[in-house]
């Protein structure tokens, strides 16, 4: 595993919030904002941390209520527009006004939000496998086991349990891979048993709103027209459509590149060689334009 500092930053409303913080070189590249989808934490980057950090700087947050960061006391916060109000303070406190932006799914849909708003932060961005409309049918899927606690007796049982709820999503994936996947979302409590490692509570405000469309978020992808923006797709994704992926691609203009990862669903894990590949030429955009 690559060397990384936990740091700690106080949201608005006073909870205590921690992030992962991988070196980086001194040359002045931006560093790498990576953002984790719903119920998942700054462990998903791992893979990308390993392979970046030393050259690259990873800061990694947990969002309120997932693993070392603190729950919320009202659980209608956990929602995109107080993610960003963190993530804004936290940007804040570490004086960094520009960086790449890496979104996983909720990630990206707070990325979105950036470029609505701050778009001048933003030097380049990784929307994985979500968009401005999502698909009903993985909408429905994530309904059904966000929110819903497990107990396990050990990493294999807990591996073997995602592998039977995922393997529509990762079907090449043997039992290493589905136990390093446990291992990045679920935590193992005081009484010695697998858990997963974020706040049940995170569920609520999704089933407050049901099935209601919410903002359209359609003109917001004008804002990313002059960033280089990677926009990656699960080839079997049921949340992304690739219709809407090539609409955004198209919206965004010339800066834009779509990567399909083949076999795989939603999301992408950013370890696949395609991933790779995709990630690589958007952080060489950065870089040289």
């Amino acid at each position: 595993m690559v060397d990384y500092s936990d740091g700690y930053w106080w949201s608005p409303d006073g909870l205590r919030l921690h992030y992962r913080d991988y070196a980086g070189g001194h040359d002045g590249r931006p560093p790498l904002l990576c953002l984790p989808g719903l119920t998942r934490n700054a462990r998903d980057f791992e893979p990308l941390a390993a392979r970046l950090a030393g050259d690259w700087r990873l800061i990694c947050p947990d969002m309120r209520g997932r693993a070392g960061s603190a729950q919320a006391k009202d659980p209608m916060t956990y929602v995109p527009l107080t993610y960003l109000q963190d993530i804004s303070r936290l940007l804040a406190d570490l004086a960094i006004t520009r960086f790449v932006a890496v979104g996983t799914s909720l990630g990206g849909l707070i990325t979105m939000l950036v470029a609505a708003t701050h778009r001048e932060w933003l030097a380049g961005a990784l929307l994985n496998d979500v968009g401005p409309e999502l698909d009903e049918a993985g909408l429905a899927r994530i309904r059904t086991y966000v929110g819903v606690n497990q107990l396990h007796p050990s990493w294999v049982h807990a591996a073997r349990a995602l592998e039977e709820a995922n393997r529509d999503v990762y079907p090449a994936y043997g039992l290493d891979q589905w136990l390093a996947m446990a291992k990045r979302l679920y935590r193992l409590n005081s009484a010695g048993r697998i858990v997963l490692d974020y706040d049940m509570r995170i569920a609520e405000p999704i089933r407050a709103m049901g099935s209601e469309a919410g903002v359209d978020m359609w003109p917001v992808m004008a804002a990313f027209r002059d960033i280089p923006t990677l926009l990656l797709r699960g080839e079997r994704s049921d949340l992304l459509s690739a219709q809407t992926a090539q609409r955004m691609v198209a919206d965004i203009g010339a800066k834009a590149e779509l990567a399909t990862i083949p076999d795989v669903g939603h999301a992408p894990a950013l370890d696949e060689p395609e991933s790779i590949a995709a990630i690589d030429r958007l952080l060489a955009r950065v870089l040289h334009g």
